[in-house]
Formats: C-alpha cells, structure tokens, sequence
C-alpha cells in the first residue's frame, strides 16, 4: 500500500470554505474516478498562528495506481483551480510511502 501525501496551506479566512470544497468536490471526484487501486484518502488539518494548515493522505494498491491517477509524473501535486484559488500556498510535489504497519498490527 502506498500513501500519497501532500500539504497545503490557506488563511484563516478561507480554511471553512477549503475543507468543505474537499469534502463536497475534491475527494468525491477523485473517488468517482474509479482509480484501480485506490483506497480512499484521510485529511488533517491543523490550526496555526498566522494560518491553517491541510494534509491530505491518499492511499493506493501501487505506484502503478498513483500513475494512474496522476501520469506518469506520479509525484505531481493533483490541486483542481478551486482549490488554488482558497489556498495561500502548496506542495507543488506529493510524496509517497510504503505502508510498513497499521494500527490492527500495532496495537
């Protein structure tokens, strides 16, 4: 299992308005994609001083699954023009690691 991640940032004043997007247009979409491979996602979001932080973690079978989704510069950032607008900034490239352990193995 590979586990895409990625990290964007946006004011205080735009983080509502970017969660929501996430969760009513981003994800759907991605998942309406039907990918092979892919696993569904999980978001973080943390709270800053001058602004507000967002993780998205991504989750696929393979890297083959990634190119899938992505091309075959699997490392490019997917960020839709919505989501540009309401983020101050952005990884520009997601990262991607092998999945070594799950909660059910560790605890």
């Amino acid at each position: 299992m590979i586990g895409r991640i990625w990290h964007g940032w946006t004011s205080h004043s735009n983080a509502n308005a970017y969660e929501e997007l996430l969760r009513a247009k981003v994800l759907p979409e991605i998942a309406g994609m039907q990918i092979p491979g892919y696993q569904g996602a999980h978001v973080f979001r943390r709270q800053l001083e001058s602004e507000v932080e967002f993780i998205t973690l991504l989750w696929f079978d393979s890297l083959d699954s990634v190119r899938a989704f992505v091309g075959e510069d699997y490392e490019t950032a997917h960020v839709p023009p919505k989501a540009r607008a309401l983020l101050a900034r952005y990884d520009e490239r997601s990262q991607h690691y092998d999945l070594l352990l799950t909660p059910d193995e560790t605890g």
